[in-house]
């Protein structure tokens, strides 16, 4: 057993702010901010495009983990009512609220110093304007006001590449809002998957869950219609001339498979298989921007 997954109250104070920052889905985050970076520049980076990347991660990576803490803090009432969250440190009365408040402030204000000094203002900007819309505008307003949270919201999640390509060329070409695209439309069965199989926690929590406010069979065909235009979305790179054959045949397994996941539980509902696609949808992510890099690289 690691030191992140041990009860809250045998962790040390610094393992708990470690855990406000939501490490894995940070990671992601992280992940796609630099596939977006490294899309912008042709061929491998150099010495200094090198530089340039490492610390614009790392600046992003500061600011994503400012809003996960920053969302959990916010939220603590409402993680203590569902089992997935109630371990968090906010929730459990562990951490002080003032100390996740400044540890989040601190992160926010590092990230963005360090991107604007060393990266560029447009992407401290956009980076900052990202902070906002996740941990304020989606998590304050949208979240508990309609069940339409996570497809609005969703536009604060899509834009790490957008992050990554302003670091390296700084502006927002074409390229970079259809990545945008993908991930933006990919949130909504990822998140409703999730919610299928966690109904009882979101009933408890008191948030609008599409599930929730309008039954397992209506999210579930949601789902479905969402993989359909991922699946569009998804071949747009090979359309527009960022991609070649290889990410094409990638995509068209990955995205059909979540297809397949999705009219499968629309048409024969289990949380057995909705926990399967929510796991089917972190594989197609992260598979689609491997993809691209590896793409980009070959071809």
């Amino acid at each position: 057993m690691t030191d992140a997954t041990l009860p809250a109250a045998r962790r040390s104070r610094w393992s708990q702010f470690w855990v406000l920052t939501k490490p894995r889905v940070v990671q992601l985050i992280v992940f796609c901010a630099f596939i977006g970076m490294v899309l912008a520049i042709p061929g491998l980076p150099d010495a200094a495009a090198s530089v340039r990347i490492l610390v614009a991660c790392f600046g992003i990576w500061l600011v994503a983990s400012a809003a996960a803490a920053f969302n959990c803090l916010v939220e603590k009432n409402i993680d203590v009512r569902m089992k997935r969250t109630a371990w968090r440190p906010t929730a459990r009365g562990e951490l002080p609220d003032w100390q996740a408040l400044l540890f989040s402030g601190l992160l926010c204000g590092a990230g963005c110093l360090l991107l604007w000094l060393y990266v560029n203002p447009l992407t401290m900007w956009l980076t900052l304007a990202t902070f906002v819309g996740y941990a304020v505008i989606y998590t304050v307003v949208l979240k508990p006001l309609t069940p339409q949270n996570i497809v609005i919201g969703g536009a604060s999640g899509a834009m790490p590449p957008v992050l990554g390509w302003a670091a390296m060329r700084g502006d927002l070409a074409p390229e970079a809002w259809l990545l945008f695209l993908i991930i933006f439309v990919w949130t909504p069965p990822h998140f409703w998957a999730l919610a299928l199989y966690r109904i009882d926690d979101y009933r408890r929590s008191g948030l609008p869950m599409l599930p929730v406010t309008h039954g397992r069979e209506f999210a579930s065909l949601h789902v479905f219609l969402y993989t359909l235009i991922l699946l569009a979305a998804c071949l747009l790179p090979v359309v527009y001339g960022m991609s070649s054959w290889l990410y094409f045949f990638v995509a068209l397994f990955l995205s059909g498979g979540f297809c397949w996941y999705g009219f499968r539980l629309w048409r024969n509902y289990s949380d057995a298989l909705a926990r399967r696609t929510f796991r089917w949808s972190l594989w197609h992510l992260s598979g689609i921007f491997a993809a691209l890099l590896v793409d980009h690289y070959l071809f």
